[in-house]
């Protein structure tokens, strides 16, 4: 009877660990809700240029926490989320933002995955058509006279 309430239990600590960690400081938490709203979804498309693979929300790096300060800062100056976005690109380059911007520039990075499918799919379509079918040939006199052998000792 033990086992079955321990089982909840470690179900909800198990939910509760695959949910985000978010490395923001409670010092770096702004007093208004509103501004601090933004700051987070604006922190959760720039990407930690440390770790690469996590916004800067989800972050410990020092790095991280400077660049959630700068959000921050531009916020509370009054900046839109645009302009707090475009500030730190025009410091760090395009590879900040977690989601590129499709553009001219980017277009071989959208068009990539697309092309390698399509390449993939055509290169798999002329393999199958090239390859002929094996040719179907009758045995041996001396082939066939073996299959009986093997037969009759059945």
């Amino acid at each position: 009877m033990a086992s079955r309430s321990i089982r909840p239990t470690v179900l909800a600590l198990a939910l509760l660990a695959s949910l985000p960690a978010h490395a923001v400081q409670p010092d770096e938490v702004l007093k208004d809700p509103a501004l601090e709203h933004r700051a987070r979804a604006i922190s959760a498309e720039l990407r930690c240029l440390v770790c690469q693979n996590q916004s800067i929300d989800d972050s410990d790096a020092p790095l991280a926490k400077d660049l959630r300060l700068i959000v921050r800062e531009r916020l509370e100056k009054g900046d839109s989320d645009t302009a707090v976005r475009d500030y730190v690109v025009a410091r760090y380059g395009e590879f900040v933002l977690l989601r590129p911007v499709f553009a001219l520039h980017t277009l071989l990075l959208w068009l990539t995955p697309v092309l390698a499918v399509l390449l993939g799919g055509l290169g798999i379509w002329r393999l199958a058509r090239r390859r002929p079918a094996a040719p179907v040939r009758s045995l041996s006199a001396i082939e066939e006279a073996e299959v009986a052998a093997l037969l009759r000792r059945e």
